[in-house]
């Protein structure tokens, strides 16, 4: 679903390829979104601090070859379905409180898989409710998400039992996550976990 800018923008977001179709866009952003999973799995470590400047270098990671916005945050305020996201001129404070209260406490370690699916579920609700990119906001979350479960020796989680009847559950569990409600996206990170 295209989102909604105060401007009404074309879904042809100016990019540096100078790409006009939205089928080569979408493959451009695919392939640097693979490429930047990739890279980041494998400088991957149990020392890795999963902070702002590392969602700012997943974003940059993916989507620098496309976009001069990448790794910044979005100077557009956004909403989409009829749902607004944080507004843009908030961004930078509402990412450093993100940052200080979420962020800088997650543990090096996990006790438990428990512990982890509360973690992933506060991070990835947070992130996707604050939207702080003009593109790419919830595959930078999905992939910080991956993250948080290889540093812990679990593989990736299994986004793709998200299908139609779960989207709408994930959607409501996003916007429960603008009022510090993790229940649902906790049910459905429980959803996704690997077998």
């Amino acid at each position: 679903m295209k989102y909604n800018t105060p401007d009404d923008q074309s879904e042809i977001l100016p990019n540096i390829l100078d790409l006009k179709s939205y089928d080569e866009i979408i493959d451009s952003e695919f392939d640097g979104f693979l490429k930047a999973e990739i890279m980041l799995a494998e400088s991957l470590t149990k020392r890795t601090r999963f902070n702002l400047n590392y969602i700012l270098k997943i974003h940059k990671m993916a989507l620098s070859h496309l976009y001069s916005f990448a790794g910044k945050y979005r100077d557009v305020n956004l909403s989409k379905g009829g749902f607004p996201f944080a507004a843009a001129r908030f961004l930078p404070p509402t990412m450093n409180t993100f940052e200080q209260e979420v962020l800088l406490n997650l543990p090096n370690i996990y006790k438990n898989e428990t512990e982890l699916i509360r973690d992933v579920a506060i991070v990835h609700g947070e992130l996707l409710f604050i939207h702080p990119f003009r593109e790419g906001n919830g595959r930078t979350a999905r992939i910080l998400a991956n993250l948080m479960m290889q540093k812990q020796g679990y593989k990736r989680l299994q986004f793709e039992k998200i299908g139609e009847k779960e989207f709408e559950f994930y959607v409501s569990a996003v916007q429960q996550s603008a009022e510090k409600k993790y229940d649902k996206m906790e049910e459905l990170i429980r959803f996704i976990f690997p077998g």
